[in-house]
């Protein structure tokens, strides 16, 4: 899920985003320090969710939220603020949730949690003919690889890129893991950390790890870990 933090206070962005980070559900956060940066950060990065602050520097963070009502396919918003007053508003502006600082880690996972299940529930609303697609075009440097889905056998998250593992390559693309995850057919490809999206068809195992986590090994002997957050998940969609 990607997050963007829209708060003119930098310690308290920086407290949330830490919050953020021990999430799995979580794999990319931008900050804003009001409006019109959190505006920019919307068209530049399209975050899944917002946590947003109602008095900003530079404007209202409640009229923010109002405005995004407008554009199609647009984020979800949880107000983080320190004023219990607006709660109505929020809610008449459609927010999920409404967290007050300081910020607690279960209030905030809640939070992130009840977007998560609005998230797949999209996701599984219908399958797109781009996932329908057998083949997904991966853009690197210059150059358009097209590989086909089924080869491979993993995507991996790494600094903002997403790194595709196939049977015979490795192909480091721009895009991030969340747009090639859109592209990809959910009833062939899972999340199974926030880092790493396997092929379920590639899967050879799934062994309990440490502190409640399980590792899958795939068919090249690739180890993949698979993070509490999504152990129900993975063995529901492997039939264990």
């Amino acid at each position: 899920m990607k997050v963007l933090i829209v708060d003119d206070e930098p310690l308290a962005r920086d407290e949330l985003s830490y919050l953020l980070e021990q999430n799995d559900l979580i794999d990319d956060i931008s900050k804003a320090d009001g409006v019109n940066s959190a505006r920019e950060e919307v068209e530049k990065n399209r975050p899944d969710l917002i946590f947003l602050d109602i008095q900003l520097d530079d404007g209202s963070g409640m009229a923010f939220a109002k405005s995004l009502k407008k554009r199609e396919n647009s984020p979800y918003i949880v107000f983080a603020t320190a004023y219990d007053q607006y709660a109505l508003d929020a809610f008449e502006a459609d927010a999920i949730d409404y967290v007050l600082k300081p910020f607690e880690q279960e209030r905030v996972n809640d939070a992130v949690k009840r977007v998560a299940k609005l998230l797949v529930g999209q996701n599984n609303s219908g399958i797109t003919e781009q996932q329908k697609n057998p083949r997904i075009s991966l853009t690197n440097d210059e150059r358009t690889i097209v590989v086909q889905k089924r080869n491979i056998l993993y995507v991996q998250a790494q600094a903002g890129k997403a790194l595709v593992h196939t049977e015979d390559q490795e192909i480091l693309s721009k895009q991030t893991l969340n747009s090639i995850i859109n592209s990809l057919d959910p009833h062939r490809f899972i999340r199974v950390h926030r880092s790493f999206v396997v092929n379920l068809n590639k899967v050879h195992e799934l062994q309990p790890s440490f502190n409640h986590t399980y590792e899958l090994t795939l068919v090249d002997g690739s180890k993949i870990p698979v993070s509490r957050s999504y152990v129900t998940a993975t063995k529901q969609a492997l039939g264990v």
